[in-house]
């Protein structure tokens, strides 16, 4: 106590004090709250054109401003890299989505230690910082409870975080929640539990206790949604208020949203509606020529994903009255805007099984319309991972051609709408209520200008660091006057090899395909002023523009740690750093163990042989859960069940079952062995006290992020990788003496990614 008392003492003399003091926050410093969407279309919100009703949207447009020439990046991480920093998304260490590591700046996959967010400047600056939603921006590899935690959320300036680290979740059962530093351990969730609300539900929580802590304290609250992320998810009642809309088809949808875009002022008079994508791996067949049966289908779709833009726009009206009920509404700036384009995730015919599609024809798990027809009354629920058909994309991505990770403008242009409080908006010129803003804005923007408009300056250091200087430039102006100029400049893109570099009215794109050779070859060329939907390409007609604007995105690139280029041979998702060779170790996971985390299970079983050996003791009538590891889109369960040993394969949705008949009491071994003999499938055998008792062959393995649960011990958390399971005994906790479950990897499949590193380098340097 001695010393303790001797520092208070010193302070209390008059010395310094060894904590830092809290900041002044800037005299009469506005709250700040910036709302994102995922996978949000530009034509998605009706105050942008859609037939789907967002009043509280719409009523902060009729208050506030709709930006209509904004841009992300075309993928979300880079997105939120942008966003938070003001600095270019591969400059900032976030390249590509934070699911790769190979080894490159520009895909570190974390946040660089020379950029600040925020939420880093405006605590610096006496703000209270609060985030609720998806992260996203560190390393998968880094999401388990012994790895760094240098890029969450605490470590980059917030104050509070509540929600998820990775790219998506189960919105009804939510695979994997955090709190802070910490996980949330959670057995199992209400029947009505529903992301998009808990998420409102704590972002108000976090205000209020700020507010009645220190009303004077302002805030900066990002509250970044997971939907309209696949799964689409939705509550059964929201789901049926959309019942029947989208009969028409998706040809007809588009063509009256951008009818409605035009009458409303949105668009330029005369901005024409590309034809219908026709792209390699971008198509959308006409709606008129689909079998009656997949129409049905494809609509029910576009019904859950409608219900989860309505519950987003109720997320924004519960924000809002709980601000005002707190006197904060008039005080508060609130920009929302979505993160890219909508997905084509679901490709052709959409999907009832998410994983299954991500991994497409590569492993020969395509579309399988059969499937999901038969699961239609699930679609939207916990039961299903479902994506809609990229036609359906295309229309929410009106007028614009293409989708997300694409640099073409349906990738990246999005909503965005802002409203200031009253104060602001005087000082700034008054009258913005429902104003349009035709200039150029980009997410790089939009830090530069929060800061502006809050008087918040941001320091030149972090931890000692020298800071980069931020790419964007505040469009404050053009708040007060709808004729000011863009101050943006210059502005690069590129994803998965796709590019795009835009100067003044001109811009250059690709259209890249894998495998195929770089070069200005690829580039088309579009006057934006006279044709914003991209369709008449110039780039023969302007071959000295086409070679300045190329000359310039070079320049760019270089810049801003874009290289190496994705060529397609996919080494980025292979390519690991040595460290996490520790996480391919066997692993004894004992009883009472919280469930690991995903990526680092799926080190145990990615593409090779593994085992599970259970130690146990059986008594007469015990039963439940002895290991599961996955969820509804993919995993495997051991279980006991009216004394008989069984085990369930859930392979993309699609259930496999072995009985391995009575399991005798004692202390029996149990062991599964999962045999990996290439073609992307197992062969399972079940043993009990070295005696096969049952065995399935050929199930086809679980690939890219499945099985997206972690592993647990004596129980099935969360998402259930059997539903029928599930529902006959919920998480079905093991009710005997469950000692360990130890899990060793084996030998890689002949054909396991890791195997051929080398071959696909050699196929990479070949279009270098």
């Amino acid at each position: 106590m001695g010393g303790f008392q001797g520092r208070i003492g010193r302070t209390m003399a008059g010395s310094e004090p060894w904590w830092p003091p809290r900041p002044t926050p800037p005299p009469g410093a506005a709250n700040v709250v910036v709302v994102l969407a995922d996978d949000l279309g530009f034509a998605d919100l009706s105050c942008y054109g859609s037939e789907i009703s967002t009043p509280h949207l719409d009523r902060l447009a009729g208050e506030g401003l709709r930006y209509t020439n904004f841009h992300v990046a075309p993928m979300c991480s880079p997105t939120r890299a942008a966003l938070l920093t003001g600095c270019n998304p591969h400059a900032a260490g976030i390249g590509f989505v934070a699911h790769a590591d190979p080894g490159f700046p520009g895909y570190a996959m974390e946040l660089a230690d020379d950029v600040a967010t925020a939420a880093e400047i405006f605590r610096d600056a006496g703000y209270a910082t609060l985030m609720a939603g998806k992260w996203h921006l560190c390393k998968d590899a880094d999401l388990h409870d012994a790895g760094s935690k240098a890029s969450w959320p605490l470590q980059r300036g917030f104050d509070r975080f509540y929600g998820i680290l990775d790219g998506f979740t189960n919105l009804h059962q939510p695979h994997r929640l955090y709190q802070d530093n910490h996980v949330v351990e959670v057995d199992d969730y209400p029947a009505d539990y529903y992301f998009t609300d808990d998420l409102t539900q704590r972002a108000v929580s976090m205000v209020r206790s700020v507010k009645a802590s220190d009303p004077q304290t302002p805030f900066f609250l990002y509250l970044a949604h997971a939907a309209v992320h696949a799964p689409l998810q939705a509550r059964a009642d929201d789901i049926a208020r959309h019942r029947g809309a989208y009969d028409m088809g998706w040809d007809a949808l588009r063509a009256a949203r951008h009818a409605r875009q035009l009458e409303m002022g949105l668009i330029p008079h005369g901005t024409r509606l590309p034809p219908r994508n026709t792209e390699p791996g971008a198509e959308a067949p006409p709606w008129d020529d689909l079998p009656p049966e997949h129409q049905r289908l494809f609509a029910r779709y576009m019904e859950v994903y409608a219900a989860m833009v309505q519950t987003i726009d109720d997320s924004v009206g519960r924000l809002r009255s709980a601000l005002e009920a707190l006197g904060q509404w008039d005080d508060t700036i609130v920009l929302f805007t979505s993160d890219n384009g909508a997905s084509k995730e679901g490709e052709v015919d959409g999907t009832s099984a998410y994983f299954r599609t991500l991994l497409g024809q590569a492993i020969g798990t395509g579309p399988d319309i059969g499937a999901d027809l038969a699961r239609f009354d699930e679609i939207g629920s916990a039961a299903t991972l479902a994506h809609y058909p990229q036609g359906w994309a295309m229309a929410s991505n009106t007028p614009f051609r293409l989708y997300k990770t694409f640099t073409f403008a349906g990738g990246h242009s999005v909503p965005m709408i802002l409203t200031l409080p009253s104060r602001l908006e005087e000082a700034t010129g008054g009258a913005m209520a429902g104003g349009i803003r035709r200039q150029f804005t980009h997410v790089t923007d939009v830090l530069p200008t929060l800061l502006a408009l809050t008087g918040v300056t941001a320091g030149t250091h972090r931890a000692g660091v020298p800071v980069q200087t931020m790419a964007g430039t505040s469009f404050a102006p053009t708040i007060a006057d709808p004729e000011s100029p863009s101050a943006h400049g210059d502005q690069h893109d590129e994803l998965a090899g796709h590019r795009g570099f835009r100067r003044d009215r001109w811009e250059i794109v690709t259209l890249h395909q894998g495998m195929t050779p770089f070069g200005d070859h690829e580039w088309h060329l579009y006057d934006l002023d006279a044709d914003p939907t991209e369709m008449d390409d110039l780039a023969a007609e302007h071959p000295e523009k086409v070679a300045e604007l190329s000359a310039a995105w070079q320049a760019a690139a270089e810049a801003n740690q874009v290289y190496p280029l994705d060529e397609g041979a996919q080494v980025k998702f292979v390519q690991r750093p040595a460290r996490e060779d520790v996480l391919e170790l066997p692993v004894r996971i004992v009883a009472g163990t919280p469930t690991l985390e995903r990526y680092r299970c799926l080190k145990l079983v990615f593409g090779r042989s593994f085992t599970l050996g259970v130690e146990t003791a059986v008594a007469p009538g015990d039963e439940g859960v002895l290991v599961a590891h996955g969820d509804q889109g993919g995993g495997y369960v051991l279980y006991v069940e009216g004394g008989r040993l069984r085990f369930a394969y859930n392979a993309y949705g699609v259930m496999h079952e072995i009985d391995g008949g009575p399991l005798p009491p004692g202390r029996p071994t149990i062991e599964v062995g999962f045999t990996a003999p290439g073609g992307f499938v197992w062969h399972v055998e079940v043993r009990v006290d070295g005696v096969l008792v049952g065995a399935r062959r050929d199930l086809r393995m679980l690939l890219a992020m499945a099985p997206f649960e972690g592993i647990d011990v004596g129980i099935d958390r969360r998402s259930p990788v059997s539903w029928p399971l599930y529902e006959a005994h919920g998480p079905f906790p093991w009710t005997g003496v469950l000692d360990a479950v130890t899990v060793t990897p084996g030998e890689p499949a002949p054909d396991a990614p890791s195997r051929v590193l080398d071959l696909l380098l050699d196929l990479g340097r070949a279009y270098e």
